[in-house]
């Protein structure tokens, strides 16, 4: 392991991201994600990759795409309207497959709302902000250093399955300082880039799923030449209109993400053993969210915890084993209420679903949870 440091969580993401083989960061700064920005404008020169500040968010998002297609592991930083403003292309690299990661560091919204306040209100947004039907991987760190092996995660996860992987940071998470002990390079697992397998005498296809369910094109620059295309296509790339091509792709887009959901839904739980109360949080407001439920424990409340670090797809195996197992389950989190219609989905009324939302700038407090906790643990005892 390398030595202790104190790092803030927006520069442990990009120190992810950079362990992970990314050397290309096109974006536009806003806050609170413009540390991200800055890191990998002082560290990928040295690297020999590329920093380069576009015009605008679109612009952002539209640089890293072309980068990628010629071959680098990239990533853009962005928060609220920023996010808003990408969605277009993030649904243009969900039907070209082309690997991406954004970091979208969320701020009290809508619209410019309140720049650097605390939230959690693009959990909707990570899943549904692009239209038409598409899968989507979201990742939520809660600490600094878990903001590190999201990132590896990320890019890795768009590198293997050739889409836009979304990065939930808090502003809570994103500015908040923690020592840290990053993992030595060799300690840290990263998907290369996908290579096109050509079978000699054979047309190149570009978009010829693998066994995996997912094409492996070649980067530009590197000897073929091919259409890439918002559009409908098929397995040469060219726009197709058939109906059939349209839902047997939009079919494998969902499933070449869904084959591996057990894989990628990482989550923690704690004090679960006997727990009748469970609180399911993540983010910044998992941090309190534990704390509470810990300060319940001492006062011999029956409560445990779910930290959900996968946000898309949503894990529905734990939640439904969370629902079977409990009176009832609170969803604290900084929206109006986002993340509990997920839980309120999947729990089916097997358990009571409660939600606890914060939507003034202000944090959560250890205090706020543990009543919630009580009031919850008195109705259910009823």
């Amino acid at each position: 392991m390398s030595e202790a440091r104190l790092m803030q969580g927006n520069e442990a993401c990009a120190e992810g991201a950079l362990a992970a083989g990314v050397r290309f960061f096109g974006g536009y700064p806003i806050t609170p994600s413009t540390e991200i920005a800055e890191h990998m404008a002082g560290a990928l020169p040295a690297l020999g990759g590329t920093f380069i500040q576009m015009e605008d968010e679109i612009a952002g998002i539209a640089v890293v795409l072309g980068a990628a297609l010629a071959g680098k592991k990239v990533l853009t930083a962005t928060s609220g309207p920023g996010f808003s403003l990408k969605q277009e292309l993030i649904g243009y690299g969900c039907i070209a497959e082309i690997p991406a990661v954004i970091v979208n560091v969320q701020r009290t919204g809508p619209s410019t709302g309140q720049p650097t306040s605390p939230s959690q209100g693009d959990i909707m947004q990570a899943r549904w902000g692009t239209h038409g039907d598409h899968p989507m991987i979201a990742l939520s760190p809660w600490t600094v250093r878990e903001s590190f092996d999201v990132a590896v995660k990320a890019v890795n996860y768009a590198e293997r399955f050739r889409t836009p992987v979304i990065i939930l940071l808090d502003e809570v998470v994103g500015h908040m300082r923690e020592r840290v002990v990053l993992p030595r390079p060799e300690e840290i697992d990263v998907y290369p880039r996908r290579k096109p397998v050509v079978t000699e005498g054979e047309p190149y296809k570009p978009f010829k799923p693998m066994d995996d369910l997912v094409p492996s094109p070649a980067d530009f620059g590197t000897g073929h030449r091919y259409h890439v295309t918002g559009l409908f296509h098929d397995e040469t790339g060219f726009p197709s209109g058939n109906a059939k091509l349209t839902k047997d792709v939009t079919h494998r887009l969902h499933e070449k993400i869904m084959r591996a959901q057990d894989e990628i839904t990482h989550y923690d739980e704690f004090f679960m053993e006997d727990a009748e109360i469970v609180v399911v949080a993540y983010g910044g407001t998992a941090r309190t969210a534990y704390a509470g439920v810990e300060a319940a424990r001492k006062k011999g409340v029956k409560v445990g915890m779910v930290r959900l670090m996968t946000i898309w797809p949503f894990a529905d195996k734990i939640i439904k084993k969370i629902a079977a197992q409990a009176k009832a389950i609170l969803v604290p989190e900084m929206n109006y209420g986002q993340l509990v219609l997920e839980v309120e989905r999947v729990a089916a009324g097997q358990a009571k679903v409660v939600s606890l939302p914060k939507y003034d700038t202000e944090i959560f407090t250890p205090q706020e949870i543990v009543a919630a906790i009580e009031d919850l643990n008195a109705e259910v005892a009823k």
